[in-house]
């Protein structure tokens, strides 16, 4: 397996489009076309939030089925919250790409990000669809293009590829994602498209990707918030000639895993550096902790801490915020046994203060990429989590979000 610069269309058998219909008030590109030249295997998860867009809705029963064709994904507007229409446009969305693939209007999947609680306007998006069927391309650009496409407040592109050799077969697996506010496991405000054509069973699919997302994008933290469009697609459609993987015990199955692992975290890795106004980018990690819950529990409250967030943007290794998270996160531990490291340089040790160089601490700190280390001293048990500081455009951001 070697990482290849690619796109969403980097697979054999996908073309894509991004184009500009006048949903963002900015002009920006605002909808997003994948089509697969043949029926595709297809897998999903979707947010734990219980309100859900009618677009995201729709996708959700359309992909129990297990198999789809295209997908059509809007950004500047959610489909949210706005009662029946909201369903009636997301099925007139599928319906005109439907018409144009020669499909099922039960093989398209559809998504929307974007504003809640505003009606969408079909007519840009209806004339968005010819627009975008028309430019439809195989070619890496094309991919590009309809990334720019799904992106909100997102700063930074996020797309990643990477190419196998089975038996002298050449297949790839290819991804792409918008994300940067409301990020928090089970989930977040994202949206996230995996590509391959390696031909995949749906359930073996779905049990992939589940396993993929959870080491990643269920591993990212912005703010604690969760949306109400999120969703990550796996689409397989078979197009390298390599014979189906069709069973959890076939080697070529490990293989796939790898391959989506390293995708969905370079792509969560990327959401977390892009949250809204951040400056750096934190990893969190939890050993020794008793169990594996525990682990996950402890890297959640220290990545969403504001205080923690906030000490991390202005440069302040104030550990005892670190530990107070830790403290709050529901886990049973004793504090006389925990150390946490910022980089390499240990802070707190046995739960107390430990002298240590104020300006190596400094210098650590004014890196992109910081680790927090924490040792709880209980058990075996680890996890990490992605997350960013807090600077003062995430409030001037969100602030002011609809204008």
């Amino acid at each position: 397996m070697k990482i290849i610069d690619g796109s969403i269309t980097s697979p054999s058998g996908y073309r894509a489009s991004g184009v500009a219909c006048g949903l963002k008030k900015n002009g920006n590109r605002d909808l997003a076309m994948i089509v697969s030249t043949t029926e595709a295997s297809a897998a999903g998860i979707f947010t734990k939030n219980v309100v859900k867009g009618h677009s995201l809705q729709r996708t959700m029963s359309v992909i129990r089925q297990g198999y789809a064709q295209a997908v059509i994904i809007n950004s500047g507007n959610a489909n949210a919250c706005v009662g029946p229409q909201g369903l009636a446009d997301a099925d007139k969305m599928a319906h005109l790409l439907a018409k144009r693939v020669g499909c099922a209007d039960s093989q398209i999947i559809t998504g929307s990000t974007g504003v809640i609680g505003q009606p969408l306007n079909m007519e840009a998006v209806t004339n968005g669809i010819e627009i975008a069927w028309n430019k439809l391309s195989s070619e890496i650009e094309a991919g590009h293009e309809a990334e720019l496409a799904i992106m909100t407040t997102d700063l930074v592109p996020k797309e990643a590829a990477v190419e196998l050799e089975i038996n002298g077969q050449r297949a790839v697996v290819a991804g792409m994602a918008k994300g940067s506010g409301m990020i928090h496991p089970n989930m977040a405000t994202m949206i996230g498209i995996i590509t391959t054509d390696l031909k995949v069973d749906p359930k073996l699919l779905r049990a992939l990707l589940k396993t993929a997302a959870d080491r990643s994008f269920n591993r990212v933290s912005v703010d604690g918030d969760t949306s109400v469009c999120d969703m990550v697609i796996a689409l397989a459609n078979g197009a390298s000639g390599i014979p189906e993987i069709s069973s959890a015990e076939d080697e070529l199955a490990a293989l796939l895993l790898e391959a989506m692992e390293t995708i969905c975290v370079k792509l969560a890795k990327m959401i977390a550096a892009d949250g809204e106004g951040a400056t750096k980018l934190i990893e969190v990690n939890c050993r020794g902790a008793r169990t594996a819950e525990d682990a996950h529990q402890v890297v959640l409250a220290v990545g969403k801490s504001p205080l923690v967030k906030t000490a991390m943007f202005g440069e302040d290794a104030n550990w005892g915020r670190i530990l107070t998270a830790a403290g709050y996160s529901g886990v049973d531990f004793d504090p006389d046994k925990c150390n946490i490291w910022l980089g390499d340089l240990m802070v707190c040790q046995n739960g107390c203060a430990l002298p240590f160089d104020e300006d190596e601490a400094s210098r650590i700190l004014n890196h992109k990429e910081i680790t927090i280390n924490i040792e709880l001293g209980e058990g075996e048990a680890s996890d990490r989590l992605w997350t960013c500081d807090f600077s003062y455009d995430y409030v001037k951001i969100n602030g002011s979000y609809r204008t």
